[in-house]
């Protein structure tokens, strides 16, 4: 096991119990993570942070005493600040983009797998992507022609395939062309789209979201009942 100062220091905050004690059960059986606190509200999250320093805060968006968009930026207060990322039952587009714009390093739909958190973990703490996005399929359709630039048909293939999760080499396997071609597509989306990133052309492509709560969903999501829970997903790399 690696030393504890080696080790990724990561505090969770979430103020579901069973959830919470699952998620710290499931990160303590890593040998290179150290879990030095839990919280269940706002004020917890920010009070550990300061005393524990953790090189990673897993933060849920819907706690007492807790609006994300005031939390994030005291979090990165925090000397040294730590690497937030939300976890969330809600997937709205248009909330995921605020909070990576407020600061989050990354955003996970908490029915992603249980490997796939622990990969995403030590990818945001490495600083290999600049953010990472795991989200439901549901707000990752296949991308349509936007009315600014219209999408060719191998295109759509490529930003739909993007959508999904997939690197620029798995894009090139799949669609039985180069990586420089994907490449090379993913510059005239991007072009025709105005977008500056990969999440930016899928949200741009899939069109305007309805406007989200921070605090609330209006349509609330089912509870978890399990951390290994599985549902179609979309990982976007920016």
């Amino acid at each position: 096991m690696p030393e504890s100062n080696d080790r990724i220091r990561i505090l969770v905050a979430d103020d579901h119990t069973l959830f919470r004690d699952a998620l710290c059960q499931v990160l303590r059986a890593e040998d290179d993570f150290h879990v030095v606190g839990d919280a269940s509200d706002g004020p917890g999250v920010i009070s550990l942070a300061v005393r524990t320093r953790p090189d990673i805060v897993l933060l849920d968006v819907e706690m007492p005493n807790h609006h994300p968009a005031r939390t994030l930026p005291r979090l990165l207060e925090v000397s040294p600040p730590p690497k937030v990322i939300i976890l969330s039952m809600h997937d709205d587009p248009q909330l995921v983009q605020d909070l990576l714009a407020a600061g989050a390093h990354g955003y996970l739909h908490k029915a992603i797998r249980s490997q796939e958190l622990l990969v995403a973990i030590r990818s945001v703490h490495a600083g290999r992507h600049g953010v990472t996005v795991l989200v439901s399929q549901a707000i990752a359709p296949v991308p349509r022609a936007n009315p600014q630039g219209v999408l060719t048909e191998r295109e759509q293939e490529v930003l739909a395939l993007v959508a999904k999760a997939l690197s620029n080499r798995q894009i090139a396997v799949q669609l039985a062309i180069t990586e420089g071609t994907v490449k090379r597509h993913l510059r005239n989306i991007f072009g025709k789209l105005s977008a500056v990133s990969r999440i930016d052309a899928v949200n741009k492509a899939i069109g305007a979201a309805p406007a989200h709560p921070l605090l609330r969903s209006a349509h609330p999501a089912p509870p978890l009942t399990s951390l290994r829970q599985i549902m179609d997903r979309a990982t976007i790399d920016t």
